[in-house]
């Protein structure tokens, strides 16, 4: 019961993340939503430290900040860089593809992980990574079709994005040896949050009305989804948390169907079945080599 409730929450998060960003498209930039976004994480994230510092009168904000972490903080750093352009390339993605197209797309992320383990780190090139590599490139040939249509830019882009997705989540399997989620999420906020605000300078126009709304839905969507997903993988193995994570496909095709008339098309679902597939072998791979 509880993971499914944990992956409830994270998939209604990432979808209604999506919407958000759907609904801005076009009257924010890109980097002015990332950076209030990460302004209203921020504050949130504090506002958990500092209650968490007062109701349990313990010293970790002050043990946390104070203690040397320059290799760590580099770390971190480096994860963020990638996870912004990461963001950057799923919210543009957002705004000219449908949203199914978008998280199918984003469903290659293990499968760059895969190989960005396999050139950088090292690690053994098995059968299992050939065939979970292949069923996911075979996956995207379904989704965008070459041949059939010309394949958009945005979807170029939301690969790109992927692969920085998958960078940045093999860096975050590094933090967490020794960071807590909590802890990850807030130097998250910290570091993109100038990043953001560099790059929207110039264009700055102070959000309005109805737009401060879904500022804050994405700001605090994006928390509870990786929130939640954390909490899920307390309960069960990867492979089942790759397989629940899947029907965040129909779900948010359902939304794009119901709020934006958006097609629903067969090919969308076969790729990103034979993504799940190829991911889920190459998780296998990765607990038989354990």
């Amino acid at each position: 019961m509880a993971l499914f409730l944990w992956m409830s929450g994270a998939l209604a998060s990432f979808s209604i993340l999506a919407i958000g960003a759907r609904e801005l498209s076009g009257e924010l930039t890109i980097a002015q939503s990332l950076c209030i976004r990460s302004a209203i994480g921020l504050l949130f994230l504090s506002c958990v430290y500092f209650f968490q510092s007062w109701a349990f009168k313990s010293k970790r904000i002050k043990a946390v900040m104070s203690q040397p972490r320059v290799n760590v903080f580099k770390l971190h750093i480096f994860r963020n860089c990638f996870h912004f352009i990461a963001q950057y390339g799923w919210f543009f993605g957002i705004g000219l593809l449908p949203l199914a197209e978008v998280f199918a797309l984003e469903f290659t992320v293990p499968i760059w992980t895969l190989l960005i383990a396999s050139f950088f780190l090292n690690e053994k090139v098995t059968k299992n990574k050939l065939l979970a590599i292949f069923l996911g490139t075979l996956g995207v040939l379904v989704i965008v079709r070459p041949g059939y249509a010309l394949i958009d830019y945005a979807s170029i882009v939301v690969l790109g994005s992927a692969i920085c997705f998958a960078i940045s989540h093999t860096t975050t399997k590094s933090l967490s040896k020794t960071e807590s989620p909590l802890t990850i999420l807030l130097f998250m906020c910290l570091i993109q949050l100038p990043i953001g605000l560099f790059l929207a300078f110039s264009d700055w126009v102070w959000p309005q009305g109805e737009q401060w709304l879904w500022l804050t839905i994405i700001g605090l969507s994006a928390l509870s989804a990786h929130y939640c997903l954390a909490k899920a993988m307390q309960y069960a193995e990867v492979t089942t948390i790759i397989t629940l994570d899947f029907f965040r496909l129909p779900l948010i095709a359902a939304v794009g169907v119901a709020f934006y008339d958006e097609a629903f098309e067969i090919p969308l679902l076969i790729g990103g079945a034979l993504m799940l597939v190829g991911n889920l072998i190459g998780v296998r791979d990765f607990k038989n080599k354990k």
